[in-house]
């Protein structure tokens, strides 16, 4: 189905995933503390933020791994979905806050007291593990370079150059990858992918820089005039990690443990199935 992005993000804000901080109702959203509640010992060698509930924080504009349903107000995506599963291994129920930035997420689980984990198709990279620790890898990602179809400028050496304009979301791999292979270019930082995929699609941006998984799946819901150019695939070789804080070991053991269940017994397979038509 083919949906109006910026439709989207004005609904997502005018049901408080924004600024205004106010919980979805239902029984995955819940409103979160301030960052003073005290941590509750689950009697399995970890902590939580609030005893019997997995507290997870994400950036919930990033399909098909963390968004949320424009007709159900739900919280829904690979992740979610790989999220509840561990819940159900760890016998505790889901607690998901209101969508934050990005680039608050790292510093939010390093602090505590919010939330115990994060998941949103997280790139486990050395840098953030010297702040949180990751969970053993769930999945395999590359890096994809964005541009409107017809593009005059397509390749990395076309965009690398002075008066592009790439778009990446902050505090992200892809923008890191940006800064990086594309010095000529401005970049330009934004709160999520959408904004970065749409301002492509306008003609504000030249190209954008993001995650493939989430780039083939929103040009194929949404941005059909939008193309991933010949040679636009990134091998990077990411792979996305469960965020926890190096402050509670037993609850990364414990996610680790369900994680090789899950795929072990068919789970993994079937989420990818369900979200990306196959397994990655």
């Amino acid at each position: 189905m083919k949906l109006n992005t910026m439709s989207r993000r004005d609904f997502v804000q005018l049901c408080g995933l924004g600024a205004a901080g106010i919980a979805l109702s239902g029984s995955l959203a819940a409103c979160g503390s301030s960052g003073t509640a005290s941590s509750a010992t689950s009697g399995s060698g970890y902590t939580l933020v609030k005893s019997g509930k997995l507290t997870m924080i994400s950036n919930f504009y990033f399909p098909p791994f963390v968004s949320m349903n424009e007709k159900t107000g739900d919280f829904e995506g690979f992740d979610v979905d790989v999220y509840k599963a561990v819940c159900k291994k760890l016998k505790l129920k889901p607690r998901i806050l209101p969508s934050v930035q990005f680039d608050t997420i790292v510093p939010t689980i390093k602090q505590g007291g919010k939330a115990d984990v994060s998941i949103g198709a997280i790139t486990i990279t050395d840098d953030r593990k010297k702040e949180i620790d990751f969970t053993n890898p769930y999945l395999d990602s590359n890096q994809s370079i964005v541009v409107k179809k017809g593009s005059a400028a397509t390749t990395q050496d076309q965009l690398n150059a002075k008066g592009m304009q790439i778009a990446v979301q902050s505090g992200t791999t892809g923008e890191s990858w940006a800064q990086e292979n594309l010095p000529k270019a401005t970049i330009v930082p934004l709160d999520d992918i959408i904004q970065a995929m749409t301002g492509v699609q306008t003609g504000l941006y030249n190209a954008c820089v993001a995650d493939l998984p989430v780039t083939s799946y929103e040009i194929k819901q949404a941005y059909s005039d939008l193309e991933i150019p010949e040679g636009g695939e990134i091998p990077t070789g990411e792979q996305y990690g469960i965020v926890v804080s190096k402050k509670n070991p037993g609850l990364t053991k414990a996610i680790n443990k369900a994680l090789k269940e899950l795929k072990s017994d068919g789970t993994m397979d079937s989420l990818e199935k369900k979200w990306f038509g196959t397994t990655i």
